[in-house]
């Protein structure tokens, strides 16, 4: 039993970087706002040219 416990303590993920965590959220929205905008222009643009 003491071997499990020390054996999960000693494979413990390492603490949250918060900071890497926050920066990559904000990169996502970006991403999704630009990636929306451009497919709402793309589908803009084909309404205008394709009808």
């Amino acid at each position: 039993m003491a071997q499990a416990a020390e054996a999960k303590a000693h494979h413990a993920p390492p603490a949250m970087d918060y900071g890497e965590h926050e920066r990559t959220y904000q990169g996502f929205i970006v991403g999704a706002k630009w990636g929306g905008i451009a497919v709402c222009a793309i589908l803009v643009l084909m309404a205008i040219f394709l009808l």
